[in-house]
């Protein structure tokens, strides 16, 4: 086992899928020769040339490139800068990368990978720090993934480039210079499947992202009370493990969901929909959201600390429904 960085994951699996793979690239803004905002593809210019490139502020044509690049047999791993940029891609993701399997009935497909940050934490203000999975896991074609640990990042990020089909990769600002173990020889992870961080018995919190690490930090203070929350992370949000859930709400009665997107209309919604449809007989207590209000985010740290989801409005949220 090594310790590594979540950025450096990051770098590893895009180093490790480059060397495997000559059909994979990547191109995106900044990425060859600073190794894009975040560092996440430092020195991999260096190591793989071209097959590493610079592009033009222009995320319309860098997506509709990386769909006809996938298309003639290339497999493009895309960065788009900021999430909130992802406004600039809809069209060539959502109508023509995620539609080409279903309308040329399976005899041709798109396996491309967009890697995006997302969330608060930087100041960013409101146009660099928005969660938007909720609009692309509303896609059929699309797959949505959101890791919260340098295993997973790495291991979900080669699952995507393997994957033949468009997958959005989403990577929260906040986990960069998070540490944790890597495995030697580490490979892929599975898409679609969700990870018991800790086992509980009184409730269970469903997260993703960097609001996992949230859930963690309230079930840890939770069980000093007494109390025994079962914290799930999803990892991926499109497709969700539905079962995994259901397994959890079966052994606690009880749900929570945390994400730091907004609550209105988004992921957590979703998932207390179609529990309320399939595990209603296994509730104990009404299924809670905790996420961020539906206001923009804000700019000063003081308020945006103020907005984003922490581990005490999870606790209050648990003992309501335990109460």
């Amino acid at each position: 086992m090594a310790e590594v960085r979540f950025g450096k994951a990051i770098n590893l699996a895009l180093a490790d899928a480059l060397e495997q793979d000559p059909a994979v690239f990547l191109f995106g803004e900044d990425i060859a020769d600073v190794g894009g905002p975040f560092g996440a593809t430092r020195g991999l210019k260096d190591r793989f040339g071209d097959r590493v490139r610079d592009t033009p502020i222009s995320e319309a044509s860098m997506a509709n490139a990386a769909v006809g690049a996938a298309l003639s047999g290339l497999k493009p791993v895309l960065e788009i800068m900021f999430m909130d940029f992802m406004t600039l891609t809809m069209d060539a993701l959502v109508n023509q990368a995620a539609k080409v399997r279903y309308m040329f009935g399976g005899q041709a497909s798109v396996p491309m990978v967009v890697r995006t940050p997302h969330g608060g934490g930087i100041s960013a203000g409101p146009q660099h720090s928005q969660c938007l999975e909720a609009w692309f896991a509303h896609v059929p074609g699309l797959k949505v993934i959101c890791p919260s640990n340098p295993a997973d990042a790495y291991g979900l990020l080669r699952a995507a480039i393997a994957d033949p089909d468009p997958v959005v990769f989403v990577e929260n600002k906040a986990l960069y210079a998070m540490k944790g173990e890597l495995a030697e020889g580490a490979g892929p992870e599975s898409i679609g499947k969700a990870r018991t961080v800790r086992a509980g018995r009184d409730a269970t919190v469903v997260a993703y992202g960097a609001a996992v690490h949230t859930a963690e930090r309230a079930a840890g203070q939770l069980a000093e009370q007494g109390l025994e929350v079962e914290v799930l992370d999803l990892r991926s949000i499109q497709p969700w493990d539905e079962a995994a859930v259901m397994e959890s709400l079966a052994r606690t009665h009880r749900l929570l969901i945390v994400h730091e997107a907004v609550e209105a209309f988004g992921v957590g919604a979703e998932i207390a929909a179609r529990i309320g449809e399939i595990g209603f007989d296994e509730l104990d207590a009404p299924i809670m959201r905790i996420a961020s209000p539906f206001v923009p985010v804000p700019f000063a740290p003081s308020l945006e600390k103020a907005y984003q989801p922490d581990a005490e409005a999870v606790i209050a949220a648990v003992r309501k429904l335990c109460a």
